[in-house]
């Protein structure tokens, strides 16, 4: 008997899995292996940033005041006293009519108020300068705590780690970084008809792509995978194999086996392991067979084996949930609104996720289809930076019609 499923909408299904988001435990790491991680506490400033008031530019360091009456044709002269580098501290401080040398990042000497840049300052020889403009009291000095003062929040527990929250990090003396632990991920893949990818091809056989493309999908959500295997087509062996699986991992991810052929055993599976069972069909295209099921406290996500569904029902489904668990402040895709470029006549009562592409028009961005929108094709994938919205309805959609579009991908942008 043919089982039969009630598709609930793509915002229900998401609403359905994140319910279920734990944390994850925290864990110590260097701050040289924090870079994508998952900041586990808020980072506050311990000190004054600058710490003391510092030079921001080569030059000299002076008392405005000496300046008063310069002039390009009537210059005030200047002794150099001392040359201080950065980490250095003057010895001596500037009296009336003395300028200490001073490179960037030196502290202020005692007794100077101001700072000449070195090109605005005419060398005179025997340790003399010229200057030809007035200076006023703080000009080109950076201030101690201008840029941080103490006790200043600046980032908080949930953000992603990436080069310039390492750099304030460093800055205050985080050698060691809390962040989430990383869940792990377990990938299976199902079917007698799978290669590996180093094997060649046979009749009746294709290569198993969707285990490496979630392999990928997977580290890109911030999650740690591991390949599990396959499923072959016999019910004992693939329970015993999903079994197993769970006593490895936080999450597990199979591809294929999730429909209602005579070889899908995924749903019986379900139901020895006294799963429950979250959603089994979901109004969407590509992936409405994608299912969810919850084993004590882990996830089990059953994706299609088509490619393209799989591809779709992880960045929906999976992907955020993966990227909570860590406490992730930003678990979705971003959404942005762009035009079509292209007709879509075509009628569907379901959403449809259509791989496509961005581009920039003088009205802004517009957005185009990736080769087939079928859900067993798999190239038009290495092209694809987005995924367009098309809302399931009673009518197609339009060139120039308005429509949400899900970021895939962050790098890209076209130089200025």
């Amino acid at each position: 008997m043919v089982e039969s499923r009630r598709p609930i909408t793509v915002h229900n299904a998401v609403e359905q899995v994140m319910q279920q988001v734990t944390l994850l435990d925290t864990e110590q790491v260097k701050l040289t292996d924090a870079d994508g991680r998952i900041l586990a506490e808020d980072i506050t400033s311990d000190h004054d940033v600058p710490p003391f008031n510092r030079s921001p530019y080569d030059g000299f360091a002076i008392q405005a005041e000496d300046t008063k009456a310069a002039k390009k044709h009537a210059p005030v002269r200047l002794t150099v006293i001392e040359t201080i580098g950065a980490g250095q501290m003057a010895s001596q401080s500037v009296q009336t009519g003395q300028a200490i040398r001073i490179m960037t990042g030196a502290p202020i000497p005692e007794g100077a108020d101001a700072v000449v840049m070195l090109e605005m300052a005419y060398e005179a020889g025997d340790g003399l300068i010229d200057i030809k403009r007035p200076f006023n009291a703080g000009d080109n000095i950076s201030w101690q705590g201008e840029d941080t003062p103490e006790d200043t929040p600046l980032i908080s527990s949930g953000q992603k780690i990436h080069p310039g929250t390492q750099a304030v990090m460093a800055t205050f003396g985080y050698a060691q970084v809390s962040v989430k632990r990383q869940p792990i991920v377990g990938i299976i893949a199902t079917g007698t008809e799978l290669l590996e990818v180093d094997e060649p091809l046979e009749p009746g056989k294709i290569r198993n792509s969707n285990a490496y493309m979630i392999y990928s999908q997977v580290k890109k959500a911030g999650g740690r995978p591991i390949m599990l295997g396959q499923l072959q087509d016999d019910f004992q062996s693939s329970h015993r194999a999903v079994q197993q699986a769970l006593e490895r991992v936080d999450v597990l991810i199979t591809t294929g086996g999730v429909s209602v052929g005579d070889f899908d055993f995924l749903p019986a599976i379900y139901e020895k392991l006294g799963a429950e069972v979250l959603f089994n069909k979901v109004g969407m295209r590509p992936g409405s067979v994608t299912t969810v099921a919850r084993s004590g406290d882990q996830l089990l996500f059953g994706l299609s084996g088509n490619p393209s569904a799989c591809f779709v029902g992880f960045e929906l489904f999976a992907a955020p949930y993966i990227k909570a668990m860590q406490g992730y402040q930003y678990p979705y895709l971003q959404t942005i609104r762009a035009v079509l470029d292209t007709d879509f006549p075509k009628l569907n009562p379901f959403t449809r996720f259509v791989r496509s592409q961005l581009h920039p028009t003088r009205e802004g961005l517009a957005v185009r289809s990736v080769g087939l929108d079928k859900s067993n094709v798999v190239t038009s994938l290495a092209f694809a930076d987005s995924l367009m919205v098309i809302p399931g309805g009673a009518r197609g959609l339009q060139s120039g019609d308005p429509v949400d579009v899900l970021m895939l991908k962050e790098e890209s942008g076209t130089f200025l």
